[in-house]
């Protein structure tokens, strides 16, 4: 007779893995299975042409809850984060605004736009923050039910309304502005230059289906503030070797437990008996069987692909079908033969270590917006581009580079129907267009460019619509409500049917949080 294990995890992403390493040094006997036949989800590093390293989906390292590394140790099982100095924009004149870790050097450079919002960051970081150390005691908590009488949500609820209080009245009135307001509004309270509001807005449309003055779109600014490295709050970094060196580490302490990955194992159907899920059906048609199953597949993919609707309450279904998962990124990963030149930059300006941005007003993204609204990509996208090879030299061969390139906006149709491959080289065309009118050399350098449009999220890593965060950040769909009401705390109307990829509670970005909260909850259940 085959194995039993005690738990199978759905997915081999940074969740999955989370969660299963979680599980299996608690002693719960646990098997990851995954669909492709490379671990990592949207964190992986390939080598898709000879010699260089791709981050092909997840690119940069901030969101990594310091806690979960901790306590699996990943530095001792490979991670490592390179932190990047800043962040700058391009101007269409020739000109650059440039962000660094450094707070007098930011200031400085924001007085040589405007002498006012210089004087106007000091106010601006200090709200940023505080809603950030708010949020953050949030991201590694089960949300407490409002609409139940247990005793521990009582508590939970009431722990959250204390600490909600605490802040006091003016910052309440304020906090609950911003979950609601849009990035424009609240970047408008505190700067009056274009390129600076331009310049940090980009954190309030990475990977979501809004514009920078859409309502909804403050929170997710504030979602790419969260993260740290070193202790350093909002900074960011490369993860030496890629992306992929997350999940690496995470497999590498989730095998060390003793835990079993298998791979080129895509699952057709979720085994449901008397009631409770009890393994799962792979496309070959093996079966494996478990006491309990745990998905890192979106909710959509979980329960309306996976599952016989026969199994779940008409209610459940029908509030999934409406859960938002609308995708509205692409990437474009190039291997480039030399360095490319960018004239707007200083060469002894830190910031072009980390991301470059050719999008320099609030203006310029809403009208990339309006094109993604109108079923196309922008035609003026937003890109947020960066060359991780100018500081991790592992991903590239001597004297040669690798750039990864995000763009804002991709739909996951073109006018209501599926995208061709035609429409795919036209997007690739559009993204290098735009690069090169401030490259005069890049794209003579070009070798090889990978691009991956939402049809390609959707095929390869398994993200319905190509929606990065597996379900949009907005506050109908946050806390207690994710991914659905009265199913928050990773279990699922079925018993011994859990979730915890980023459609659950605190939502997406590679930071763990979902898989260790799910697993946290499981071993509870289990009594562990």
């Amino acid at each position: 007779m085959a194995d039993r294990f005690d738990a199978l995890v759905i997915g081999a992403g940074h969740n999955g893995l989370t969660a299963a390493a979680y599980l299996a040094r608690a002693g719960v006997k646990t098997v990851v299975v995954e669909r492709n036949p490379y671990i990592g989800g949207a964190a992986v590093s390939r080598e898709l042409y000879p010699g260089f390293t791709y981050s092909n989906c997840s690119y940069v390292c901030s969101l990594m809850r310091p806690e979960i590394m901790r306590d699996l140790d990943l530095p001792r099982h490979g991670l490592q984060v390179i932190p990047f100095e800043g962040s700058v924009t391009m101007t269409e004149d020739g000109g650059y605004f440039a962000s660094y870790l450094d707070h007098d050097q930011n200031r400085r450079e924001m007085a040589r736009y405007s002498a006012r919002d210089a004087e106007a960051y000091d106010d601006y970081s200090a709200e940023v923050l505080r809603q950030c150390r708010f949020i953050k005691d949030t991201l590694l908590m089960t949300p407490p039910d409002p609409t139940s009488f247990r005793p521990r949500d009582l508590r939970g609820l009431v722990d959250l309304g204390r600490r909600f209080a605490a802040q006091g009245e003016d910052w309440m009135y304020d906090t609950i502005r911003f979950w609601t307001m849009s990035c424009g509004d609240f970047l408008d309270q505190y700067f009056e230059s274009d390129i600076i509001k331009g310049h940090l807005a980009g954190s309030s449309i990475i990977g979501t289906a809004l514009g920078p003055k859409s309502p909804g779109s403050a929170y997710v600014l504030l979602h790419h503030y969260m993260g740290e490295v070193d202790g350093n709050i909002g900074a960011w970094g490369y993860a030496r070797g890629g992306m992929g060196a997350v999940s690496k580490s995470l497999a590498a302490a989730f095998q060390e437990a003793g835990g079993v990955i298998r791979t080129d194992a895509p699952v057709a159907q979720i085994i449901v008996e008397n009631g409770k899920a009890c393994g799962v059906a792979l496309s070959n048609g093996d079966e494996i069987r478990a006491n309990n199953v745990v998905s890192n597949m979106d909710v959509k993919r979980t329960f309306l692909n996976c599952m016989d609707a026969s199994d779940l309450p008409d209610d459940f279904v029908r509030q999934v079908k409406n859960f938002k998962i609308r995708g509205s990124s692409g990437k474009l990963n190039i291997a480039l033969d030399g360095l490319p030149e960018f004239p707007s930059i200083p060469a002894d300006c830190p910031a072009r270590y980390g991301d470059m941005h050719v999008s320099d007003s609030m203006d310029y993204l809403e009208i990339a917006y309006d094109d993604w609204k109108s079923g196309t990509w922008s035609k003026r996208p937003y890109v947020d581009m960066m060359i991780p090879s100018m500081t991790d030299p592992t991903m590239a061969p001597p004297g040669k580079h690798f750039m990864s390139v995000f763009v804002q906006y991709v739909p996951p149709k073109i006018h209501g129907r599926d995208w061709a491959d035609a429409d795919r080289d036209a997007f690739r065309d559009t993204v290098i267009n735009r690069i090169a009118e401030y490259s005069p050399n890049f794209k003579d350098l070009i070798l090889d460019v990978e691009v991956r449009t939402p049809r390609e999220l959707e095929a390869e890593v398994g993200l319905t619509e190509g929606n990065i965060f597996q379900g949009e950040l907005t506050l109908d769909q946050l806390l207690f409500n994710r991914p659905v009401p009265g199913y928050a705390q990773y279990r699922s109307p079925v018993k011994g049917l859990y979730m915890c990829g980023s459609s659950t509670h605190p939502g997406g970005g590679v930071m763990g949080a979902p898989g260790a909260n799910a697993a946290r909850e499981i071993l509870r259940d289990l009594k562990r």
